[in-house]
């Protein structure tokens, strides 16, 4: 396997899961993909910030632990951001309460963008800057994929000079399609959407493929399409066939889904 150099930059959390686990958990599509990426053996680099709290500082030892680089992590003024979690029996997730904490406002400076500038691909997920960090990073010819699913504001989404967009459409075949050749339309290279039970569609305005899901014993669905993405990236920046792109992001959500949490971790008491 090619060891490939990633950065992921955006939202960390602390995941909260309500009764009857009633344990916590670091999360957060920023950091999942971060760490499912040096689980599959990439060099990978996290860029963003966590308050100056026990919660800032279990994030940054849990994002070593898992071999993810943590020398752009920040530490800012307030609370490290969280989410409150329901699982329905069914393993499905209900967000009940979002905050954000230190992740908003965060920026990377100069020198961090001069760093990210030189890496295989970069990753954004959630980040409220008006799409700047998108814009810049194209500009310079970077690789830079981005899922437009874990931010709703429209002032921060934006596709134009991504060159794979992830996003998901729930189980609808149609809808995927429709989104799939909107995104494309906006201006992304590649577009990439999930659907849930139905598994998943790619394509670049010439070449579409689609995957089925694959059967688990479903225990919770947090973090599973953050595997995806970077399944997905590993074998896409590595230059394997679509299909094959499609498959791994495929079997890394599934895996996901049989625990708890974005990847294996030690949860911790509420």
């Amino acid at each position: 396997m090619t060891r490939l150099k990633f950065a992921v930059v955006g939202d960390n959390c602390i995941d909260r899961f309500g009764p009857p686990l009633s344990r916590s958990l670091v999360g957060g599509n920023a950091v999942n993909v971060a760490v499912q990426l040096a689980r599959l053996g990439h060099t990978s680099l996290y860029f963003g910030a966590v308050g100056e709290d026990a919660a800032g500082h279990r994030t940054g030892a849990t994002l070593t632990a898992n071999g993810v680089d943590v020398t752009y992590l920040r530490k800012r003024p307030g609370i490290t951001a969280y989410t409150d979690i329901e699982i329905t029996p069914s393993g499905e997730r209900i967000f009940v309460h979002e905050d954000f904490g230190a992740c908003t406002g965060y920026r990377p400076d100069d020198a961090d963008i001069a760093v990210l500038k030189t890496m295989d691909h970069v990753h954004i997920g959630w980040l409220d800057d008006g799409g700047a960090l998108r814009r810049a990073l194209a500009a310079a010819g970077v690789s830079v994929s981005q899922d437009i699913s874990v931010n709703t504001d429209p002032s921060n989404l934006g596709t134009a000079g991504l060159s794979i967009v992830f996003a998901s459409a729930g189980d609808g075949r149609g809808a995927a399609d429709a989104l799939l050749h909107k995104l494309l339309g906006d201006g992304a290279r590649l577009a990439v959407v999930t659907r849930g039970s139905n598994g998943s569609v790619a394509g670049d305005g010439h070449e579409r493929v689609a995957v089925c899901s694959l059967a688990v014993p479903v225990v919770d669905t947090t973090g599973a399409g953050d595997s995806f993405i970077a399944g997905f990236l590993g074998a896409r920046i590595a230059k394997r066939p679509l299909s094959e792109c499609l498959l791994s992001g495929r079997d890394h959500a599934a895996l996901t889904c049989t625990h708890f949490g974005g990847f294996p971790q030690e949860p911790q008491p509420l």
